[in-house]
Formats: C-alpha cells, structure tokens, sequence
C-alpha cells in the first residue's frame, strides 16, 4: 500500500509539471511520395533528436495523396516526387490555397531488372515500349527468351506519373504491368522474376552495407539507341542531365509555411540535412534550388 501510495504521488507530481509546463507543440503532418517516405522519415528522427519537444509524423500513400492533401490542408507538407498538374495548382488556388515548392533532394529514377538478365543498357525509347507493352521478350532487346514481366506503381504515385510522361510518351501503360504499393515491393518482385523490370528512386539501390542489392541489376540508360549511357549512381551524369531519367524530390505548403514547418524545412535543405540525403543514396540539392528554397519560405 505504501508503494502504491508513493506511485501515485509521483504520477500526480509529474502530472503537475506537465500541466504547469509549457504547453506541447503540435505534431508537424507530413504526407505522400513513397519514394521519398524513408528518407523523410530518417530527416525527421534525426530532426527531433536535435529539437527537445519537437513531433513529425511522416506517412506515405503516394504523391497523389500528399497533394490532395495539402489542397484540403489535412496536412501541413506535402511530399511529392513530381509536378503538379495543372488542374491540382487550379483545384488548390479554388480552396484558396495558394502551394509553395521545396525541393530537398535529386533522385536518378533507376531501372532495374533481374541479376540474372544478360542485358546491361537500354535507351529511354526501348523502356517506353517495354513499359507500353509493344516488347514482349527480352530477345528482342538482346537477352534471352525469357517473357518481359513488367513492375511499376499505382496510379497515385508521382513515380508511375512521371514514368508516364517522361518515358512512355504519356501513353498507356501496359495491361499487363503488375501495380505495387511501394519501391520495396518492386525490388522483391525483381529478385523473385527473371524477367522483371522495375523502377525504383536511387536511394533504395543499396542493402545494409552501401552496396546494390543482391538480386537485381542496375541498367544504364541512354537518350537514344547507340548514344552514351549512364547510372542513377553516377551523381555527375546526374547533375549535367545526360542521366536522362533524373528528378527533383519536392515538398509542398499551403502557403507560406509557419515557423515550425519553416524551420524543418530549412533544415533539410541545409548542411546537416543534405548530408543525411546523400548517406540515404539519394543526390544533394543545387546552389540554384536551395536560392528557390530561401525565396519560398520567405
């Protein structure tokens, strides 16, 4: 009884404190890209670690959902690993939300097969008609006669978006395209499928130990059949555009973020937090993005 007794006074005391203390802070939302959900995820531990008090709650669920949700403003950042559309900006401005971009990171969008596949490059017209379906066997791309399986992402994903628009010329794709909810789910798809292919964000390339995963290739892509090629790793093809699958990561705002959201955000964009983008696999913002940054939390 004494104990218990004892316990109950402690509770009450801190308790006490807690309601005497300064009140908690709201817990910043962060919601969409599933390429970007682990690396945000990591930018937000880390963040937290170094700001007492601080709350981030990070979810994934697509592009498409972040963005519907900063419009509804059920969230306070929004990631997406494309654009906007035209009619999102429109839908976003009639609710009165007027979006601001951030962009945190650069991704060598990668296309990667099973490691047993002969074949080691490909042109970005030969993984458009892969992807529409107009190539059915890897013979024809100089591989076996293994049937091509394809793997890619739902429809609210910015990746299967921007795969549409940048690859397969904003054409259909092909029925027969196994939808997957994450990267993760691909890359297992991949190892298991001889003649899969896939396309994942860079920074889920590597295991534990930095290296590429055991079980699939990494392909290099050119613009065009017989020119030069080149991997998402290669940070310098990257940056110059002659990786030609290459994006920026973004988060969005309602508007002028506030302090707390500022704050976050600049700290991805800084020293600390691009350091932590680049640990992740992924490619650390330009002098000319970071400028666009600094004049949108402005």
């Amino acid at each position: 009884m004494k104990k218990m007794i004892i316990i109950a006074i402690v509770a009450l005391g801190l308790l006490a404190a807690v309601l005497m203390g300064a009140p908690a802070k709201k817990m910043l939302q962060i919601k969409g890209s599933d390429t970007m959900v682990n690396l945000v995820q990591i930018l937000a531990e880390e963040y937290m670690n170094k700001n007492a008090g601080t709350a981030i709650a990070v979810l994934g669920g697509g592009s498409g959902t972040g963005i519907t949700a900063i419009i509804n403003r059920t969230t306070d950042i929004a990631n997406h690993s494309r654009e906007w559309k035209q009619k999102e900006i429109d839908q976003a401005w009639e609710k009165g939300v007027k979006p601001r971009f951030f962009p945190i990171a650069v991704d060598g969008l990668s296309i990667i097969v099973n490691e047993k596949n002969p074949v080691d490059t490909l042109a970005m017209n030969q993984v458009g008609a892969l992807y529409r379906g107009e190539i059915k066997k890897w013979k024809d791309l100089g591989g076996g006669n293994t049937p091509v399986s394809l793997y890619g992402r739902q429809s609210n994903s910015g990746t299967y978006v921007f795969m549409q628009e940048h690859v397969l010329g904003n054409k259909n794709y092909s029925f027969d395209m196994k939808e997957m909810n994450g990267n993760a789910q691909i890359i297992e798809g991949i190892i298991q499928d001889e003649g899969g292919i896939g396309y994942v964000g860079v920074g889920y390339l590597y295991d534990e130990t930095g290296g590429i995963r055991k079980g699939i290739k990494v392909l290099k892509i050119s613009k065009k059949i017989g020119a030069a090629s080149y991997l998402p790793t290669d940070k310098a093809a990257v940056d110059s555009g002659d990786y030609p699958v290459a994006r920026a990561l973004y988060q969005a705002t309602a508007g002028k973020p506030s302090p707390e959201v500022a704050a976050f955000i600049a700290w991805e964009a800084g020293p600390e937090g691009q350091k932590i983008v680049e640990r992740e696999g992924f490619f650390a913002i330009s002098e000319a993005q970071k400028a666009q940054i600094a004049k949108n939390l402005d």
